[in-house]
């Protein structure tokens, strides 16, 4: 009886596929530039702290963009001064959910005012970060004494369009980095950003 019995169907080993079309499809200009709420590390934690005895936890999100150079896969990085590079997001408001959050804070950073919003496409998660205190320390899981992490972050793979113009800060730089330059590249990038070469091999990407 057992033999005959219907087994669950498998689930599907279907590999996630993405486009990535050339740098040179996209087109970089300037605009204003944009500040951060916070001009010192310690003013940013003191902020979060306040907040937290309110609202709770802060969640914020960030979007990893893809594109090619010679078939070779680039993310698209901030860079502020010489060495400070981050991944565009931000935090997420009140009632907001993460698509809204992240689709409003692009369109923010990279998003012309007097142009429609770009057609972000958001994906799939693909990492999460937990902040346990307020420090700068971040890890990819909840450590195990901490119950009441204070900062929950979302990596969001997003799909660009063929063709976009990216109006960037004046204060910033929108660098291309090949993901063999972040791999195993802490000291350089930092632990969220060197993390995204295995984050993302499990993509099959298509270079158009």
């Amino acid at each position: 009886l057992l033999l005959n019995r219907k087994m669950p169907e498998a689930p599907s080993l279907r590999q996630l596929s993405l486009s990535l079309y050339p740098l040179s499809n996209y087109t970089f200009g300037t605009k204003e530039p944009l500040f951060e709420k916070d001009t010192t590390v310690s003013s940013r934690f003191q902020r979060m702290r306040e907040e937290f005895d309110t609202v709770g936890m802060r969640r914020s999100v960030e979007a990893v963009l893809l594109v090619h150079e010679h078939n070779l896969p680039h993310v698209l990085l901030l860079q502020l001064g010489t060495s400070f590079f981050k991944l565009p997001g931000g935090e997420v408001q009140q009632g907001e959910d993460d698509e809204a959050a992240l689709k409003r804070l692009l369109n923010d950073i990279l998003g012309r005012a007097d142009l429609p919003a770009s057609n972000w496409v958001v994906q799939t998660l693909i990492g999460q970060w937990w902040r346990p205190n307020f420090e700068p320390p971040q890890y990819p899981y909840i450590p195990a004494h901490v119950t009441k992490p204070k900062e929950h972050k979302k990596l969001y793979l997003v799909q660009i369009p063929e063709q976009a113009l990216f109006s960037v800060p004046r204060n910033y730089k929108l660098v291309a980095a090949p993901l063999f330059e972040l791999y195993d590249n802490s000291s350089g990038y930092g632990p969220v950003i060197s993390s995204l070469p295995q984050l993302l091999s499990r993509l099959d990407f298509q270079y158009v």
